[in-house]
């Protein structure tokens, strides 16, 4: 995984968080917010991130939202970055749990904090199909998707899908059970999965979730919960991001039958990049024009237009 550098400067306060899942799990987070007391804060978002990526790596874009007005949550999932604890060989987490009680927990955080604020969420990678599964989703105004995909394999790009799916869908698999859980640090893989987690990525052989009893049971009310979101979702995918090309977008839009929807492709070349993929979105010489575009859609006109400071 690429080293993003996180520093941020500028008037915003970060203010770090413990809260606690429906099933007892603590959780870290960090929220930022415009340092001036008297700042009217306009939108409260959330941000859920990918397998494996540490809240930390959103730092920069809730810094910038934050800076417009914006009260910006991020944190981690059970078994990631700071909500790690103990042994992650013993650690209970798929992605049902990420899902249906990690991001519900930081959804309905946001909903009590700012109860009487527009309520957002951006997503990353995985993440976004998580967002339908929490109880308080039908509160959400505005969505932003980041290289949507659900990890199935047949979505990756064509040119590198043999060599994610022989990676991710084989390797993985094989390695998680042998150490009982995907050490992705060691293996230069990204991040430390728990083991159910993995093994729920790595089994995204098929085009449909559910597949089984035993999925019906962990997945089926998560996904059935996803007929309530009705919010405006931006759709931002990269044309050279292999795990979430824009064609992957589509099976996950297809999870949220009752949003209105605006799906925009980015190319390398129109921001003059040879490369970006799939933390395109996060590096700061590459995420100002997201955060931007992300700005503008979640937040008022008058927010947006007024310079960082």
């Amino acid at each position: 995984m690429t080293v993003i550098d996180t520093a941020c400067e500028g008037p915003v306060e970060q203010l770090p968080i413990r809260f606690v899942t429906e099933d007892g799990f603590a959780l870290t987070g960090t929220w930022f917010v415009p340092t001036d007391s008297s700042a009217k804060i306009s939108t409260a978002v959330v941000v859920t991130g990918g397998a494996g990526i540490p809240g930390v790596y959103y730092s920069r874009f809730a810094q910038y939202m934050a800076e417009r007005g914006a009260a910006v949550l991020t944190y981690d999932y059970r078994g990631i970055g700071a909500s790690r604890e103990g042994s992650i060989r013993e650690l209970r987490a798929g992605m049902d749990h990420w899902a249906g009680l990690d991001f519900a927990a930081a959804l309905a955080l946001a909903r009590t904090r700012y109860p009487d604020i527009s309520l957002s969420v951006v997503a990353h990678s995985v993440g976004t199909v998580f967002v339908g599964a929490a109880p308080d989703s039908a509160h959400i105004s505005k969505i932003v998707f980041f290289g949507a995909h659900t990890g199935y394999w047949r979505d990756y790009a064509a040119k590198w899908r043999w060599a994610l799916f022989l990676v991710w869908h084989v390797f993985m698999p094989v390695v998680t059970k042998l150490f009982g859980y995907f050490p992705g640090r060691m293996l230069r893989l990204g991040g430390d999965l728990p083991r159910q987690a993995a093994l729920d990525w790595a089994a995204r052989r098929q085009p449909q979730i559910v597949k089984n009893p035993e999925d019906q049971l962990r997945f089926g009310k998560l996904l059935s919960r996803c007929a309530a979101t009705r919010a405006n979702v931006l759709v931002l995918s990269i044309s050279d991001d292999a795990f979430a090309p824009p064609a992957a977008a589509a099976r996950v839009l297809s999870l949220y039958p009752n949003v209105v929807s605006v799906h925009e492709t980015v190319t390398p070349e129109s921001l003059g990049f040879r490369r970006l993929g799939h933390l395109g979105f996060l590096r700061k010489a590459s995420g100002e024009f997201f955060w931007r575009r992300t700005s503008n859609w979640l937040l008022p006109p008058e927010s947006t237009s007024k310079p960082p400071g």
